[in-house]
């Protein structure tokens, strides 16, 4: 957990996080073992599953993921968002902690996320969208080093996909809900799936851990590597130990490269070389002219301007007195990590992650609204009606919903341990939760 503050001003005290050097050492550890290990190619997605019924009416909801418990949450997607339902997304826990376990390769990569990202915790659900028909909840679960379809009729698993490597991370879903590409962190590789059956369509190569990934209305499909975030080497001139960090851009239907980006010399022409190039999550606007991106340790964002290939404004967001300076005691190297745009491209939404608030910047000015007190936010996304920005309080165990306009708080509902991911869905319109759960 982050450090303990003392003139804190917005959100609750929290205890102290270790340094965080576990899983570098897991990953040495290994690579020794498998050298010992025989080699054994990724297992296929399993047979298709049977098709749910599909012109069933349909609601929509927003699927908040519990990582540490492994869980999601259904809420409302609007309104006073409460909580419809919950899916336990890990119901075959003991067959796949028992795979784990005879395996000193896996079991040695599963603690280490343990005791790296998972600040001490399993990850157990990243990120997560629903078929087109409504009829399941796909899951990528970190310790797992998998996605699943969920049916969310009987809470069921349709199919099981095992990525590439150890480690399962960040999703994103193509624009007609039928593929969904997944990070596979420890393999530097994007996995595309076909979401109703779990097929893999194809993959491509990244930087050095691809983190999250954004479909694009022109047919791209965009991965923003951001290096090796659990050592403690944090300090600015030990940047160059990270990795390779870059974007890949690749054709959606081919998965060819079709552009590099690497931020290190944008940053540098922009005069900011002090700036990690590790892009964490980012926002297009809604013509994609434009993109907004955050950085390991900043608490700001960034605007890039696509076509022109260059960095154009940045803006510096308050940073919490009681922010603890050790970076190495920041979660995964970030300081602010969640970032939200408004239907009409207006207004951005932060979530200020070490500094315990949200705020709602406008677009045109870059003047920020009121900071809004929330408990180590990890996520921010947009509500149903496109009226709020919806964060999840990693630290409190809620979601809470900022109304764009005016940047104050107008909801808040408590969910599993450490919300993370939210996402917009459609379930079927009498669902309140699977009959197995």
């Amino acid at each position: 957990m982050p450090s303990t503050r003392t003139a804190r001003t917005p959100g609750p005290t929290r205890t102290p996080r270790p340094r965080r050097l576990a899983l570098a050492a897991a990953a040495s550890l290994a690579a020794s073992l498998t050298l010992l290990a025989p080699a054994v190619a990724a297992p296929a997605a399993t047979p298709d599953a049977p098709a749910h019924a599909s012109g069933a009416p349909l609601r929509e909801v927003m699927f908040v993921g519990n990582n540490w418990d492994g869980t999601a949450d259904v809420i409302a997607s609007r309104g006073d968002f409460h909580r419809i339902g919950r899916v336990n997304v890990v119901p075959d826990k003991e067959e796949r902690l028992r795979e784990i376990y005879l395996n000193p390769v896996k079991l040695a990569f599963f603690l280490g996320v343990r005791s790296g990202p998972g600040e001490g915790h399993d990850q157990f659900v990243d990120d997560m969208y629903a078929t087109p028909d409504g009829g399941a909840m796909v899951v990528s679960r970190p310790s797992f080093a998998d996605v699943v379809s969920i049916d969310l009729r009987t809470g069921r698993i349709n199919w099981r996909f095992p990525v590439a490597g150890y480690r399962s991370d960040h999703m994103a879903v193509s624009p007609d809900g039928t593929r969904v590409a997944v990070s596979a962190s420890t393999a530097n590789t994007v996995h595309v799936l076909d979401v109703s059956t779990g097929r893999e369509l194809g993959s491509f190569k990244t930087g050095d851990k691809p983190h999250e990934n954004v479909f694009t209305a022109d047919g791209r499909l965009w991965n923003m590597s951001i290096g090796e975030v659990t050592t403690a080497l944090d300090a600015p001139w030990l940047d160059w130990t990270k990795g390779d960090r870059k974007i890949t851009v690749v054709d959606a239907a081919t998965f060819e490269t079709v552009r590099v980006i690497d931020m290190r010399s944008r940053l540098d022409a922009f005069g900011r070389d002090d700036l990690s190039d590790a892009v964490r999550p980012l926002v297009f606007t809604p013509d994609e002219k434009k993109l907004y991106f955050q950085v390991s340790f900043f608490n700001g964002f960034l605007e890039y301007d696509v076509d022109g290939d260059r960095i154009t404004r940045l803006k510096v967001l308050p940073g919490n007195p009681a922010t603890d300076p050790d970076r190495t005691t920041w979660v995964n190297d970030s300081r602010h990590h969640g970032l939200s745009i408004s239907p009409d491209g207006g207004r951005l939404c932060v979530a200020g992650t070490m500094d315990d608030y949200a705020t709602v910047v406008d677009r045109a000015t870059l003047a920020q609204g009121p900071l809004v007190p929330v408990d180590k936010p990890y996520w921010a996304t947009v509500s149903g009606d496109g009226k709020a920005c919806v964060v999840s309080e990693s630290g409190a165990d809620r979601v809470s919903a900022i109304d764009f306009a005016t940047g104050e708080r107008v909801a808040s509902v408590p969910v599993g341990d450490h919300p993370q991911r939210v996402r917009l869905a459609r379930v079927p319109a009498d669902w309140t939760g699977p009959a197995a759960n």
